[in-house]
Parts: C-alpha cells; sequence; structure tokens
C-alpha cells in the first residue's frame, strides 16, 4: 500500500522571534500526554520562533540536543512518529534582546511562567511531561492570560 499524503498548517506569526511560550496535547493510541516548553535559551541571548522549536522537539536522531519532547515521549513508553500533536502557543511575549543580560529576565519570567501552566495542567488531571520550575516574579494577570490561551488552544477542535 502506498502512503497517503499527511498535512500540516499554521500561522506564520509562529515564526516569529522572541519569547514565546507553548504547550503540547500527544495522542498515542489511547494515552493523552501534555508537554509545556518555552522559548529563551538558558546559555545565549537567543529566543527562536516557536515553529523552530517544533523541528528540534521532535528529531528523532538519539543523538539530537535539543530533542527533549522526543525522549520524554520514548521514556513514557510512546513512539512519536506514532503520535497525534497538537501545539499552542503564545507570544511573543517579550522580544528578542541584544544581550544576555538584558535576555535572562525575561527568560526566568517565562521559565515562571511555564511553569504554571504545567502545575495549572496538573491541577486539572492531565499528565505533563517534564520538570518545570521558576522563581522569577510575573503577574497573576499574565499568568491567568497565559494558562487561559494555552488551554483554550489545546482544546479547540482541530480546523
Amino acid at each position: 500500500m502506498l502512503p497517503a499524503a499527511r498535512t500540516i498548517s499554521f500561522e506564520g506569526e509562529l515564526l516569529r522571534r522572541g519569547f514565546w511560550l507553548y504547550a503540547w496535547k500527544i495522542v498515542c493510541s489511547e494515552k493523552v500526554v501534555y508537554y509545556v516548553g518555552r522559548t529563551g535559551d538558558s546559555s545565549s541571548c537567543n529566543a527562536a520562533s516557536p515553529f523552530n522549536r517544533i523541528g528540534n522537539h521532535l528529531d528523532l536522531r538519539t543523538n539530537a540536543r535539543a530533542n527533549t519532547l522526543t525522549r520524554r515521549l520514548i521514556e513514557a513508553g510512546m513512539r512519536p512518529e506514532d503520535c497525534t500533536f497538537r501545539m499552542a502557543a503564545v507570544g511573543p511575549l517579550f522580544s528578542e534582546q541584544l544581550t544576555f543580560e538584558e535576555h535572562k529576565g525575561f527568560r526566568d519570567q517565562l521559565a515562571t511562567l511555564e511553569h504554571e501552566v504545567a502545575r495549572s495542567l496538573r491541577s486539572k488531571g492531565y499528565t505533563v511531561l517534564g520538570i518545570h520550575s521558576g522563581s522569577a516574579a510575573v503577574t497573576n494577570e499574565l499568568v491567568e492570560h497565559v494558562v487561559r490561551e494555552l488551554t483554550n488552544g489545546l482544546n479547540e477542535s482541530a480546523a
């Protein structure tokens, strides 16, 4: 049997660099898991687009450095190539910075937002892959906005 065509569609805004927060809903057979991530490097002043993170996260090569999501799925007994993925992203919440010193404050805020989104999903009974931590100051308004947007984005019916 010859393979069928597969599709992907996305909004061009997802190509914009900056500090984004994103969440994935991954379905594999009967198992549903979630993954929360952010853009904004830990060791440089780069803040890539969510679209860039898709390819890095799902690189199936075992020696790929940035394929955290793939590794977490395999640890959970799931084969990424057998899963269905839905990603929602909010951003850019902050623009990419020119220096690492400027970058760190925004990166740390995103880490806290990442932690809060993962905590919120877990509090609703969802299985969230990975470990999330953050202690930077963020406003409740921003946390509530990001949690609401990502939750709504993950639960919308596919177009």
